[in-house]
């Protein structure tokens, strides 16, 4: 499979890259839609989601090259080629929560209302970025026969850009990136009903994420490893745990209490 989407001399647009960008873009589009519904400005968001996505990059690279220190160590300018892959989402998930709990304090807004305008868009991009996996040749299962993928009705370019150096391998991209799709869609639905909650949504993303890279974490070759441990599974039951607590916080408020649909009575003050 050809990583790239053109190339002319040494300037080339890689699958990846494209994928990350329209990930982005899409993902901006959708927060600033859904924040304008409740009544929160502009410029907070705009400034909120690029400081974001600015250290989530950031925080997903260095997650990536501290698990695979020994595939940089000789080579300390490869760090920054981001375009040939190497972004662990856990990692940009991470610093993404940490710079959006600190711009939050900072203007004295609810963290939780804020992610859980996010999560819908950080589900879609994701779906979106395993794409960009798929044209690199990675994030795949282990391997397995064409009468197995074709048993699957996967589409023919999918199961040609499986055969990597005459083998076949999982699509476990796209397993996650069908799970991101699925979880798109609940959160959507349910910030639609009446009595949803503050936070419920972003509950859901760690459950429903958790839940599904743990088992499709447990299927690929290339996880970043820990003491033996899949570094990724542990981070899903971390996840999982977080949105259960969250949850069960949530449930013991009233019934008319802090409701997702319930707009905001001030303004962002800067």
């Amino acid at each position: 499979m050809n990583p790239y989407v053109f190339q002319a001399g040494n300037f080339g647009l890689r699958w990846y890259t494209l994928f990350i960008l329209i990930g982005v873009i899409i993902g901006y589009v959708l927060i600033l839609f859904e924040a304008k519904k409740l009544n929160i400005r502009t410029d907070f968001v705009f400034n909120a989601f690029f400081w974001t996505v600015i250290m989530g990059f950031l925080g997903a690279r260095i997650y990536y090259v501290l698990f695979n220190y020994n595939l940089y160590k000789g080579d300390f300018f490869s760090i920054f080629k981001i375009w040939e892959g190497g972004l662990a989402i856990h990692g940009g998930i991470i610093a993404g929560f940490i710079t959006t709990l600190i711009y939050c304090k900072k203007y004295d807004v609810k963290v939780l209302r804020i992610l859980d305008i996010y999560v819908p868009a950080l589900f879609l991009a994701q779906a979106l970025g395993r794409w960009g996996n798929f044209f690199n040749g990675e994030a795949h299962g282990g391997p397995t026969s064409l009468a197995r993928l074709q048993s699957l009705r996967l589409p023919k370019f999918i199961i040609e850009g499986m055969n990597i150096s005459g083998i076949y391998y999982e699509p476990t991209f796209l397993y996650e990136s069908i799970a991101c799709l699925v979880g798109f869609l609940i959160i959507i639905i349910v910030r639609r009903l009446k009595y949803t909650k503050i936070g419920v949504p972003t509950s859901l993303y760690l459950i429903i994420y958790g839940i599904a890279r743990f088992f499709i974490e447990n299927m690929r070759t290339d996880a970043l490893k820990l003491g033996g441990f899949k570094v990724a599974q542990i981070v899903s039951i971390v996840f999982f745990l977080i949105g259960v607590v969250i949850l069960m916080i949530i449930s013991r408020k009233s019934k008319f209490e802090d409701l997702y649909l319930g707009v905001e009575k001030k303004e962002i003050k800067f």
